[in-house]
């Protein structure tokens, strides 16, 4: 294992538990407002989780690019899930009175 190799891991790693962490401290009204606005930077770490699992700095960098991937983009669809979600909550009944 070459240190760069040890570095990205731990890297991973890191944001991982950092993420978690933060994540977890969020209370549940506020989870469905910061999740929809959040898109755009699970989206900005879906394009750089996609650079780094098609770099071709060795096996290990490409299978945690493809952990990446992955993660990033449950994350995205779930966010826009939950915003089509809430969004429904707001929209006005278009039944007309008989």
């Amino acid at each position: 294992m070459t240190l760069t190799t040890v570095i990205q891991f731990y890297v991973f790693v890191l944001a991982a538990f950092v993420g978690y962490q933060v994540i977890t401290k969020v209370p549940p009204l506020l989870h469905t407002p910061l999740m929809s606005a959040a898109n755009a930077i699970t989206g900005i770490s879906l394009v750089g989780s996609l650079v780094a699992a098609g770099s071709d700095h060795g096996t290990a960098s490409n299978v945690l690019g493809l952990i990446a991937v992955i993660c990033a983009t449950v994350n995205v669809v779930g966010g826009f899930l939950i915003t089509d979600r809430m969004l429904k909550m707001f929209k006005r009944d278009e039944r007309k009175p008989n």
